[in-house]
């Protein structure tokens, strides 16, 4: 039986301290790394949180091809005070 091969990542998750910049990231993802498709921006309330202040962002980027460094996002979401989320 033949081994498959590696499945590639198909979603990047960015994690953002604030609205600002996920959407920074976010709009600045296609001009930097040739993503076409618009990523989502999603709310992460930590638990006990209701103050919007206190939320993370994220960053949603879908990545079919896997195609994108993972390291690269990482040090990108990174100068937004971010990180990559891994799995």
């Amino acid at each position: 039986m033949p081994e498959n091969g590696r499945v590639s990542d198909v979603r990047h998750v960015l994690v953002l301290p604030d609205r600002d910049s996920a959407q920074d990231v976010a709009e600045e993802l296609a001009g930097r790394f040739g993503v076409s498709e618009e990523p989502q921006l999603v709310r992460d309330a930590l638990a006990g949180e209701d103050d919007a202040e206190d939320a993370q962002w994220l960053v949603v980027v879908e990545d079919p091809a896997g195609r994108l460094d993972a390291s690269a996002l990482d040090a990108f979401a990174a100068e937004y005070e971010g990180w990559l989320e891994t799995p």
